[in-house]
């Protein structure tokens, strides 16, 4: 019997190992070789599912989202035929690894690997590497997957993948052009890299605004792999980089992480070796910056990667070098890399599992406790973004709490109440946590690939306290009361300071009531209430055609859970009545963005992903191929994103420019497109340089430090506390300062006849994150934002760019002031 046992067991082996060797191989499913084309998204999800259904014991592929353009994301969990059956253990007890979940993990010595492909869309060969991966490891590879579970994300931005594919399938030649000159070698605006709304996905992970990272976002932490790998392509005359990275890494990963990157490093440089291809390591990509797709999945635990291939050009491309570079070698390089990196899983997949389970044990962090207190709907912000990472709080309990004093920046305290929330870092994702929070972090090395600032208490506009003790909670309950209707009310008054009471002003708007802002504060009579500048007031003498005036306002502000009080008379208490002149009508604004060539696309996304998804206020956006014969008359405000206008903004389309400000349009202007108008005869605005710039000295620093000197001129994403007018309606909503992120060095003199609204003095103050230190001597008496009037115009100057990955929470207000409340009677 029990030969007969075996005798069957081997039989259906036999079979399952034969049906996997039957599986079409990409090229043969497609009807070309691999590599001799572009594969449109849906062709690679038609190849995946024929997979799994061929092989429904070994491969698990489910749907976890759409893209804006309604493009399918997909996953696909390869495994053997016992682990496939046991997957849902497999991962339960994993999670208990880290902590999450219900009891204690039992022995678990099955590997977890995440491979990722293709999150920058015109970097292409990683999508195709992903088909013959899955391939081999289901034909060639069987055994590592015994101890393995490899999860595949053939393509994590499809409508940017397909924007690039498309566009290059219409344009190359036939044969491909090798020249780096083609037409084919070069991809028009906006380029395939990002998704729809033109976001950087690859920047997206910690700050989730995206639908696609939102999505990925549930299945990967349900997850939680050992080890994540990101796959890029980089310029066409570097050859391949892959792991270990470089400096600077955060003083949070662990030296089993940063040793078993090199041994998967080294793995791979065994194959590389043999086959003669060149590559580098620990250079250029560190592990810092936290929404990356090597460090997001770093912070919580994996041994996460970056491997970037030389591409992005087409079928083939000569490089400087003489070689052709084709798409072949491109997709082969990255199959080796993905192949060797499952490889090192399986051979040491006990390992892997001690050491996270190590990482998620260890709770020796500086502060035990992270206490934030603002506003309710900026706690509410923060809430949300803590939800989708699956990080825990709770309010805290009343009692002295002290620790760092964020906005004092030292050391300090403060009487908790039941309104402060509290993040502590004794949790599962209590390290994530700590790199989010902490207000300093510290730089091993000042070359860094990104931004070295972020921390959420700035970001989010909270005061708050890291203390070194575990702060007590409670749990958090904040229900909203929704607002019932007063028709005896002459009119309805919101408060001021946070998106969503714009939110509820674009509804307003587009249900075509009419609504007034107050630029002094005042307190109503009947009942008593305090309102700050920029108090919205709907009164029913103003929307007498508006049927049904109660309940459309009472809906809007209950669906943005704004409180409004509704006043009995216009005549206030203290500051001016209703119908005073400083309470005035807010016009419905026509607005347009810029967009196209000479415009960052990453900034114009910002932008358009801005009105569209949050304010939800429709504006039109206008080419830059077609400003000349553009009508600006038809719009009130003109955003101009940042980017690159110096041979844009020739003589003729700046006059045309000005003629539309002087007779009452608005311009805001964002970071570079500052330089439109700097240093210009007909404006105010002024570079600023440092006293000492204009003395010429000879340049005797050695070659091999001139990367090295070049960051005392460099600020890269530092975060800075600015003095602010809360007087000036660009800055409704704001208190005397503000924390501003500034993302690069560009400095500009305080306006000598606009108004400074937020700017920084002479005493600089650098809160958080690098800034080379001969910048502080140009940021001394700068503009950080400010307006400047031409004719019945305006020009917002907005220096630093609130919009910058849609993170920076705290800034957004200044943006909506510009549109409906700075110079607002300058165009009907």
């Amino acid at each position: 019997m029990q030969k007969l046992s075996v005798i069957i067991f081997v039989l259906l082996t036999s079979i399952s190992v034969s049906k996997a060797q039957s599986i079409q191989s990409p090229s043969e499913f497609l009807g070309y070789t691999l590599g001799t084309e572009f594969t449109r998204h849906h062709q690679v999800v038609d190849y995946f599912k024929m997979v799994a259904t061929q092989l429904p014991n070994q491969v698990k592929l489910e749907h976890y989202g759409n893209t804006y353009e309604r493009r399918p994301l997909y996953t696909a969990i390869i495994s053997s035929e016992e682990n496939i059956r046991n997957l849902e253990n497999i991962r339960q007890n994993h999670l208990k690894n880290a902590g999450i979940g219900d009891g204690n993990s039992t022995s678990n010595d099955i590997a977890i690997v995440w491979l990722s492909y293709n999150v920058h869309g015109n970097e292409a060969s990683s999508t195709e590497a992903s088909m013959k991966t899955i391939h081999s490891l289901l034909t060639e590879k069987q055994d590592w997957l015994k101890n393995t579970v490899v999860i595949i994300d053939p393509c994590l931005n499809p409508d940017g993948r397909d924007r690039y594919v498309n566009w290059y399938n219409q344009t190359k030649s036939s044969p491909y052009d090798i020249n780096q000159q083609a037409s084919e070698q070069n991809e028009p605006w906006p380029r395939g890299r990002a998704n729809h709304y033109l976001f950087d996905l690859n920047r997206d992970w910690v700050w989730a605004s995206q639908i696609e990272t939102q999505a990925r976002l549930k299945i990967y932490n349900k997850w939680l792999p050992q080890i994540h790998v990101d796959f890029h392509e980089q310029g066409i005359n570097e050859p391949y980089y892959f792991a270990p990275a470089a400096e600077p890494f955060h003083e949070i990963i662990t030296d089993w992480q940063r040793d078993f990157q090199t041994q998967i490093g080294e793995n791979h440089a065994r194959y590389f070796d043999a086959n003669g291809w060149l590559y580098f390591t620990r250079e250029r990509f560190d592990l810092l910056y936290p929404s990356y797709g090597d460090t997001y999945p770093t912070y919580l635990g994996a041994i996460g990667m970056t491997y970037e291939q030389g591409g992005q050009s087409g079928l083939g491309i000569l490089n400087d070098e003489g070689e052709v570079l084709t798409l072949v070698d491109r997709v082969e390089h990255h199959h080796i890399t993905g192949l060797s990196t499952v490889e090192m899983a399986s051979k040491n997949a006990e390992k892997l599992n001690t050491e996270f389970k190590k990482y998620f044990a260890t709770t020796n962090l500086k502060y035990k406790s992270y206490v934030l207190r603002g506003s309710f709907d900026k706690i509410e912000d923060l809430k949300a973004l803590l939800d989708k990472h699956h990080i825990a709080y709770g309010t805290a309990a009343a009692g002295k709490i002290s620790g760092y004093n964020f906005q004092d920046g030292k050391n300090g305290s403060i009487n908790g109440t039941s309104e402060d929330l509290v993040v502590s870092t004794n949790q599962p994702k209590g390290k994530m946590a700590q790199v989010l929070f902490e207000p300093n972090t510290i730089l091993a090395d000042s070359i860094t690939y990104d931004i070295t600032a972020w921390s959420l208490p700035y970001a989010y506009g909270l005061n708050a306290v890291a203390s070194t003790n575990l702060v007590s909670t409670t749990p958090v309950s904040t229900p909203f009361q929704p607002n019932l209707a007063n028709t005896k009310a002459i009119g309805y008054i919101s408060k001021w300071n946070h998106l969503k009471d714009a939110e509820f002003l674009a509804e307003l708007l587009k249900q075509n009531l009419k609504v007034r802002f107050s630029e002094k504060p005042l307190t109503t009579k009947s009942p008593e209430h305090t309102f700050e500048r920029g108090a919205l007031i709907i009164v029913r003498g103003d929307n007498k055609k508006i049927e049904h005036f109660d309940d459309v306002v009472i809906a809007a502000a209950n669906k943005f859970k704004r409180k409004i009080v509704a006043a009995s008379s216009g005549f206030s208490k203290s500051g001016p009545d209703f119908g005073s002149p400083d309470v005035k009508l807010i016009n419905r604004q026509k607005i347009a963005i810029l967009s196209g060539n000479y415009t960052s696309s990453l900034s114009y996304g910002e932008v358009w992903y801005f009105f569209e998804q949050e304010l939800k206020y429709s504006a039109t956006s206008l080419n830059t191929d077609h400003f000349s014969r553009t009508n600006l008359d038809d719009y009130s405000v003109l955003v101009i994103p940042n980017g690159f206008y110096s041979q844009f903004f020739n003589e003729s389309n700046l006059e045309k420019l000005q003629s539309w400000i002087k007779k009452g349009g608005k311009v805001i202007a964002i970071d570079g497109a500052l330089n439109i108008f700097a240093d210009h005869k007909d404006f105010g605005l002024k570079r600023q340089f440092s006293k000492d710039s204009t003395t010429t000295k000879p340049n005797l620093t050695p070659y091999a430090e001139r990367e090295r000197e070049s960051t005392n001129e460099m600020i890269t994403g530092a975060i800075f506390k600015s003095v602010v007018d809360p007087t000036h309606p660009l800055a409704f909503g704001y208190d005397k300062q503000y924390y501003t992120l500034k993302s690069g060095a560009s400095t500009y003199s305080l306006l000598d006849e606009g108004f400074n609204v937020a700017y920084l003095d002479d005493q600089p103050k650098n809160v958080a994150g690098f800034a080379g230190k001969n910048t502080l001597k140009n940021l001394q008496n700068s503009l950080i934002f400010g307006e400047e009037r031409l004719g019945n115009g305006s020009i917002i100057y907005m220096t630093d760019n609130i919009l910058f990955r849609n993170f920076w929470e705290n800034g957004k207000l200044f943006f909506v002031n510009a549109i409906f409340f700075v110079n607002n009677n300058a165009y009907k």
